[in-house]
């Protein structure tokens, strides 16, 4: 995870975004293991509001928090080893106006990398963490808005990005969905829209409203995922979760809210909650989907006015 230091990142008040945060590390840290990267100005703050449990903190250079699009996307061979894809960062097309200076983020990847002395594979492709989502057995899930995007790889196919994807990550089956969220400053991550609960098993987000502004591209999503199998072969078993009511931020324009956009831990799930009618279906919902795992609801509305959630100020590195 990345520490929140930067008032012009956000639309709300940082002392709530670090509060919350906080809230996000110390339950993750009931789990496993916390690195907390933390420029070094920051870092006494930082260590007095996390407190010592189970967080450690790193002092690397940083612009913003999104550790599932800057940081290193790790992977794992047949053999245990582990190494991380550093994926070309360019800011989600440079889509935030208030991220002009985001050349730490761009270096990010690699400068975890070399902290934890662990191989690294230059990926020639702009790609962000929560764009893709795997199966862990040669399926990923991504959304043609985000990765056909111009602001993104104007100068490659989509058989260019597959073959790129397929090389990286080690997959063979790609399950393209189209839309993502209104206003959604990513331009659809696929990290709001679905998730694999397991091999074979997706969580969507849908919308019930066919008057909703989301209604038309979550509907054409789960067609897209009923449609498909994966690497295994198999169809998929479409497990759906009901989107919050909508919220804007100051400027009128729509939070992109997800419960989909939660952390998975070594036995917990670490969920966003909205104070929404929607909160207790979503969370009840989880506990069915994941009867292994401890549901941890965190009320994190004040992230999404940055422009995520909780899967995207966090980055998972496996055990080798």
């Amino acid at each position: 995870m990345g520490w929140p230091y930067r008032p012009e990142s956000w639309s709300t008040d940082l002392v709530q975004v670090q509060a919350s945060y906080v809230k996000v590390a110390q339950a993750i840290a009931r789990f496993e293991p916390v690195k907390m990267i933390v420029p070094l100005e920051h870092a006494k703050l930082a260590e007095q509001l996390l407190g010592s449990t189970g967080i450690e903190i790193v002092t690397l250079p940083i612009n913003d928090i999104w550790l599932r699009d800057t940081g290193p996307t790790f992977v794992i061979n047949n053999h245990g080893q582990v190494a991380g894809i550093d994926w070309q960062f360019n800011a989600w097309g440079e889509a935030r106006e208030n991220l002009s200076d985001y050349q730490q983020d761009v270096l990010l990847a690699q400068h975890i990398l070399d902290y934890l002395q662990l191989p690294r594979y230059a990926a020639p492709l702009v790609l962000e963490g929560g764009a893709i989502h795997t199966d862990g057995e040669g399926t990923v899930l991504v959304t043609e808005e985000c990765l056909l995007n111009p602001n993104r790889n104007p100068h490659l196919t989509r058989v260019e990005i597959e073959t790129l994807l397929q090389e990286y990550l080690g997959i063979t089956q790609i399950i393209w969905l189209g839309q993502g969220l209104q206003d959604d400053e990513t331009a659809g991550h696929i990290d709001n829209l679905a998730s694999f609960a397991r091999p074979g098993v997706v969580i969507a987000l849908t919308s019930s409203d066919p008057q909703d502004s989301n209604y038309l591209a979550l509907q054409d999503n789960l067609r897209r995922l009923r449609g498909a199998t994966d690497a295994q072969g198999r169809q998929l078993e479409i497990i759906e979760i009901e989107q919050p009511a909508r919220r804007d931020d100051q400027n009128g324009l729509r939070l992109s809210l997800s419960y989909l956009n939660f952390y998975l831990a070594n036995g917990g799930i670490i969920v966003p909650t909205f104070n929404d009618p929607a909160d207790p279906f979503a969370v009840t919902t989880l506990a069915k989907v994941f009867p292994n795992y401890q549901i941890v609801p965190i009320y994190a509305l004040d992230l999404c006015y940055g422009g995520g959630n909780i899967h995207c100020i966090t980055q998972q590195q496996p055990l080798p």
